[in-house]
């Protein structure tokens, strides 16, 4: 494949179909399994007793699991996955070294495996959102590199030369995690660091992860679904700049508490730099209503559904991290559910829904099968619900536990009645999700079984055309 030779929708498509099978599907088991590790973890706030027998399902194991799960299992995957092909699509070329980049993918998952049955034996590094292993560590490493490094190949062959702001976005992430993630394992596993300086590696690792990273991959698809299923123009390129650069100033200084054991100039930073992430995303409220503003195209609980919803998502939660990070309202929410609330709608309702969203409209195009609109609408609502049902009564919880705790006259325990109505009904949010998430791996696994089972009936046919032909002679 040189850079001046021809090329085709179909054939791009052809060429993405191994390492998209092998990454969304793995994607999809491990999003299912995710939240049952989610939902065990919620039901032992309900009845503590209840996993006493089983260590896996404790609450120490099984939240570690849910997120390890959930970031290294379902999101990097298919984040890796649509950041593939859209490179590809927009650069209107084939994609390089497709079995190698399929092969990287199973390694990761081999790695994801590894370092969740680690976690569920104990095995934790203590670290939020790093807490695998350093042997399961430097599986993923080696693994991402694999395939980030075929990929830059095919985005190096590419004929399109004009880039197109989707593409910032995917290069950035694939050259994002690969620093971050290797000065994670470095510093807190390789070659520890001591006392304090842990907990900020730590923590600027988890901040660059779910601030940039993941708003990175998340917008790169985002600015290519929205014009391409509302049928105009992205508004505007510039815009979208403004978004790329100031989501990596910003977003790399976040992830630092109010209120932790740095010094002071630390926390401030990083409190200043959640207040600015308003900027990038006053502007990608802009982009997206001037490109959506007197659009035609109905909803109906598709592609565009998800990504909306997942824009508005992403928007809510930056509102409320920038609102968490002044020292007045962190005093109340620092430490408490608040943060896990407006990390789930970051996790759930902005990247997964715009997952979801991404997946739906590259999997028709790379199977040739149409997905049921029934169950890609019945996902759509019961993944929004079960968002909204786990985020927002945690954020509520979070301040009302945050207001017990800063009561010096009210018993500790007090605090922890008041988010219990918040987990009863976050624990309903859990299980829709579960549901939706079943829907998911179904709607995945069938367009790829549909695709195969085509295939074999083709060749069924041709084989018995052959032996037609032979009796004939």
């Amino acid at each position: 494949m040189t850079a001046t030779s021809p090329t085709t929708p179909s054939k791009i498509d052809s060429s993405c179909r191994l390492p998209l099978f092998t990454l969304f599907s793995g994607a999809a088991v491990w999003l299912v399994l995710s939240s049952v590790f989610g939902l065990a973890a919620s039901m032992t706030f309900h009845k503590p007793d209840m996993f006493a027998d089983c260590a896996m399902f404790s609450y120490g194991r099984a939240y570690p699991a849910w997120s390890h799960l959930l970031v290294y299992g379902f999101a990097i995957p298919s984040g890796l996955g649509v950041g593939l092909w859209l490179l590809a699509r927009l650069g209107r070329v084939e994609v390089a070294k497709p079995l190698l980049i399929a092969v990287g993918a199973k390694l990761w998952h081999l790695g994801v495996m590894v370092g969740f049955v680690a976690i569920v034996n104990g095995q934790t590094s203590g670290y939020e959102w790093f807490e695998l292993p350093r042997y399961a560590a430097m599986i993923l490493f080696l693994s991402f590199m694999l395939m980030a490094i075929w990929v830059f190949v095919t985005y190096s062959r590419r004929t399109e030369t004009a880039l197109y702001p989707s593409q910032w976005f995917t290069l950035a992430s694939l050259f994002w995690f690969p620093w971050i993630f290797s000065t994670a394992t470095l510093l807190l596993q390789i070659f520890p660091v001591r006392g304090v300086v842990q907990s900020s590696v730590a923590w600027w690792f988890a901040g660059n992860l779910l601030n940039v990273w993941l708003t990175l991959s998340g917008l790169a698809a985002t600015f290519y679904l929205l014009p391409k299923l509302t049928n105009r123009p992205l508004q505007s390129h510039y815009l979208a700049l403004f978004v790329f650069w100031t989501v990596l100033i910003f977003g790399t200084w976040t992830g630092i508490p109010m209120h932790s054991p740095l010094p002071a100039w630390m926390s401030t930073l990083s409190s200043a730099a959640a207040v600015m992430m308003i900027v990038p995303m006053l502007a990608l409220a802009s982009i997206v209503f001037l490109t959506t503003i007197g659009a035609k195209t109905a909803c109906g609980g598709g592609s565009l559904c998800f990504s909306k919803f997942g824009v508005l998502s992403f928007n809510l939660a930056t509102l409320a991290a920038a609102i968490a990070a002044c020292p007045a309202v962190a005093r109340v929410t620092d430490f408490t559910w608040f943060t896990h609330g407006h990390t789930t709608l970051r996790l759930y309702g902005f990247f997964a829904m715009t997952m979801f969203a991404a997946i739906y409209h590259i999997l028709p195009r790379v199977t040739g099968v149409e997905i049921c609109p029934r169950r890609t609408k019945s996902h759509f609502w019961l993944a929004l619900i079960g968002t909204l049902l786990l985020a927002v009564p945690m954020m509520i919880g979070g301040i009302k536990q945050g207001l017990k705790l800063a009561d010096v006259s009210a018993p500790f325990l007090d605090s922890t009645k008041a988010t219990m109505l918040g987990f009863r009904i976050g624990t309903l949010g859990e299980v829709l999700i579960a549901i939706g998430a079943l829907i998911f791996l179904a709607n995945v696994l069938l367009s790829i079984l549909s695709h195969y089972r085509a295939i074999a009936k083709i060749a069924i046919a041709d084989a018995t055309a052959i032996q037609t032909a032979e009796v004939k002679l």
